[in-house]
C-alpha cells in the first residue's frame, strides 16, 4: 500500500507509526514505533517524536523539536522551533522507578520558540506560550502566558490576536463578553479573572 503523506530521503518513519493523508515529515526527522500522526500535518527538519505520541491534524511542529513519550499534541497546535518537552519530573540517569508523567497540549494552541512546557501540565485550547517562556503549570483555555514560570499575561482569541478592553461587548454575572474585531468571535471570560493590560 502506498503512502500516502511525503517523509523526505533523510527521515527515518518506523514501519510501526500511522501517519495521515497529506502529511510531510521534513529532513533528519526520527518518528518511533506506535506514534499515531493525524492528517497535513508538518514535522519540520530534525524532529524526534517518541514511541507512542498521539499528534492531531493541521499540527505543524518546527525545527528541533523533541516531542517525548507521555505528550499528547490535539489538532491545530502549533509549536515553535527550538521548544521542549520533558515527561520526567525527577530526571536520574539511573532510576529503576522512573515513570512517564504526561503532558496535554489542546486544540489550537501555540507554543513559541525556545519555550519549555514541564511535564504534568495541560496547555488549553487556544492558548500562546511566548517565546522563551517555561510552562511550570497549567494553562488556561485562550491565555497568553509569558516569563519564567510563565505567568498570564493576557487573552487571545482563536487568530491568536490578544483580547484588549476596548472589545468588551457585556458584562455580567462574573461572565465578560469580548468580540474579536477581525472575525466577530465572542470569547467569554470569567470576570474574576481577566488580566488585560
Amino acid at each position: 500500500m502506498e503512502n500516502t503523506f511525503f517523509a523526505h530521503a533523510t527521515a527515518e518513519v518506523s514501519p510501526k507509526a500511522s501517519i495521515g493523508a497529506g502529511s510531510k515529515v521534513w529532513n533528519l526527522t526520527q518518528i518511533r514505533e506506535d506514534v499515531v500522526i493525524g492528517d497535513d500535518c508538518i514535522l519540520s527538519k530534525n524532529v524526534y517524536i517518541d514511541f507512542g505520541v498521539k499528534i492531531g491534524n493541521r499540527v505543524k511542529v518546527q525545527n528541533n523539536v523533541s516531542v517525548y513519550n507521555g505528550v499528547t499534541i490535539e489538532d491545530d497546535v502549533f509549536v515553535g522551533p527550538c521548544a521542549v518537552f520533558t515527561n520526567d519530573m525527577t530526571p536520574r540517569a539511573v532510576n529503576p522507578e522512573w515513570k512517564v508523567t504526561e503532558t496535554l497540549v489542546k486544540h489550537g494552541a501555540s507554543l513559541g520558540a525556545n519555550c519549555t512546557v514541564v511535564c504534568g501540565n495541560t496547555i488549553g485550547r487556544y492558548a500562546m506560550v511566548a517565546a522563551g517562556s517555561t510552562v511550570t503549570k497549567d494553562v488556561p483555555d485562550h491565555a497568553l502566558v509569558m516569563g519564567n514560570p510563565a505567568r498570564i499575561a493576557g487573552y487571545v482569541y482563536r487568530t491568536g490576536e490578544r483580547v484588549s478592553l476596548t472589545h468588551i461587548q457585556s458584562a455580567k454575572d462574573g461572565v465578560a463578553v469580548f468580540i474579536n474585531p477581525q472575525d466577530g468571535e465572542e470569547l467569554q471570560l470569567q470576570a474574576g479573572n481577566i488580566q488585560l493590560r
